[in-house]
Order: C-alpha cells, then structure tokens, then sequence
C-alpha cells in the first residue's frame, strides 16, 4: 500500500469515538456528500456517524444523503447526480445495486472523485472502494451456523435456507456466495433448501421464513444477510416456537438483534464496522480531491459474535456503537 500523507495511520486502527455533529455549512468551504441506500436502517445512521466526525476533523461539510428505502435505485441515482451538480469536493457512495448505479457513476467520475463505500456498481472509475470482504463475511456465517448446529444436535448436518433482501446488491450476493461455497467445501451434510431473496422489508422476510419453515419442517438453520431479513426471519422463528430448533446466524445488528442474540434467538451477529467505513472512506474522499495517492481497496473486517463472546470490550463497541 502506498505511503498517504494525510491518511497515515488512520487506517491501522478502528476508531468507534462518539461521532461529532455535522459541520454547519457556514463553517467549511467544501463539502463531501455521503450517499447510503437508506437514511432509516440503523446500519447506515452508523456509517454516516462515521462520516461526521471525519468531516469535523477535516473541517469540511459531510451531507448526508439517500432514499428511505434500499429498493429506490432510481432515488439514489436521481440523489447523486444532483449531489454531483453541486460540485461537491469528492463523493461517497454505497451503491444499492450492482448492475444499474454503473454507469451513473461512471458518468459522476467525469466531474468529481468518487470513493465506493460498503457496497460496489459495476464500475472501474471509484479512486478507493472502502469495504468488508463480503465474500469471507459469507464464509464466517456459514462456519458459525454450523457450529451452531453441532452444538445442538451433535453434528454439522441437516436443512438449512438463505434469505437475501434485494436482488442485484453486489455485497449482498457476495455473502451468498461465501456461504454456499464454505458449505459445499466443510460442511457436505447441510442441504441449503431454500435460497429466497425479498424486496427489503421486514415483513416479506417474516412471510418468506414462515413459508419455508411450513414446506421444511425439520429446517435447523437460517442465514439472514442483512438487519432487516434477520429482524423478519427470527420474528418467524419466534412466532413459530421454534428458538431450540431452528439456528439463526445474520450479517449486521441493532438493538433487537443484540437483545436476541443475549436471549439464545440468534446463533451469531456476522458484524462490520460501519463507523470506520463511512469515517476511513470521507478520509479518503478527502485525500484523494487534494491529489494524494489513496490505497485502492480497504477492507475494514468482519466479526463475529455470539453469546458467548458479546461482552467483550471490542463486542459491545462494535455491538453499541454511539451515533450522536
């Protein structure tokens, strides 16, 4: 990687201090909007948090900015061109499908910098792509959900399904595609029998687990690859009393996830840290419009938590973060 000059260091560590308030626009000449694919998903309100403090520390505007709702792709891409008219100093984006947000930043490129954050487009013109290893987060789901089920029934072995929450989200795919291939190579005695993917509600993730518990009755495990599929997932898990019978392993966390986890309803958290990525990639944003040389790619980690582990000091920063 190369040397940076205003990024030294800043890299090497996770840094999960109280996020500081947006700066007032009177207050900073530039400004790096920060798009995610919803304003409404804990995940994100933690991420921007990131972004807020690096833009206090580089004294500049940090707007936040996207759709209510992971599916408005045309909302996102209508938010960032208007973003990029503004000439802002660089942009941050999360891109909330792979194939369609492409071209329009490609076409953003040409007039700004753009850095890719948590979630990659099919394109070639981002300067740095600030990410987790979505696929190793798939493969870490996959491990944790069948050590869960040797812990319960004594082997790796039975039914289990995969829920993804909208179709054409790279990272979303990614993680799929982690859990499926860990499973076919350790663990050839677990069948995935279901593979759904929803429209990024609660409610179609609760309806979809019903379904598939209903036609797999002697189902023993669940991967959710986002907060919202797993809020629906373990709802159905619960409602149907099925706590010691079918394990449920999710990628991300909030408040009712980590209470499920402290319960014995969710197996294990696959957590990122989104904090660092939304303050690591404005650092970044920042670095690369004032002409630095900025690491192509960066992967922030996975972790994983389970019941046993979730009090630990780095657990709950991760599991807790402050959003202030």
């Amino acid at each position: 990687m190369r040397k940076l000059t205003l990024l030294a260091g800043i890299l090497a560590a996770t840094v999960m201090s109280s996020p500081m308030a947006t700066v007032p626009a009177a207050a900073a000449d530039e400004t790096i909007p920060v798009i995610v694919k919803n304003t409404s998903s804990f995940y994100w309100q933690i991420l921007l948090a990131g972004a807020r403090k690096a833009g206090k520390e580089l004294d500049i505007n940090v707007a936040e900015l996207g759709p209510q709702v992971d599916t408005d792709i045309a909302g996102q891409i209508s938010i960032l061109e208007n973003a990029v008219a503004n000439n802002p100093l660089a942009v941050v984006i999360a891109a909330s499908q792979y194939e369609a947000l492409g071209r329009p930043i490609d076409e953003a490129a040409t007039k700004t910098k753009v850095v890719g954050v948590d979630s990659g487009a099919n394109t070639e013109s981002y300067v740095s792509f600030v990410t987790t290893n979505n696929v190793e987060g798939g493969r870490a789901a996959g491990k944790a959900l069948a050590e869960a089920i040797a812990a319960k029934y004594g082997k790796p072995e039975g039914e289990v399904f995969i829920i993804t929450s909208v179709p054409g989200a790279g990272s979303l795919d990614a993680r799929a595609e982690g859990f499926k291939a860990v499973m076919a190579e350790e663990y050839p005695d677990i069948t995935i029998v279901a593979d759904k993917v929803a429209d990024g509600q609660i409610t179609t993730g609760l309806n979809i687990a019903n379904d598939v518990m209903l036609a797999y009755p002697n189902l023993r495990g669940a991967f959710a690859s986002s907060e919202e599929m797993a809020l629906g997932v373990t709802q159905a898990v619960t409602g149907n009393n099925a706590e010691d019978k079918v394990m449920v392993v999710a990628f991300d966390s909030n408040e009712q996830l980590v209470q499920r986890l402290a319960d014995g309803e969710v197996a294990a958290l696959i957590v990122q840290d989104p904090f660092r990525m939304g303050y690591d990639s404005v650092k970044i944003a920042y670095a690369a419009a004032k002409g630095e040389d900025v690491p192509k790619d960066v992967d922030t980690g996975v972790n994983v938590i389970t019941k046993e582990n979730m009090d630990t000091d780095r657990s709950k920063e991760l599991l807790n973060p402050k959003i202030d």
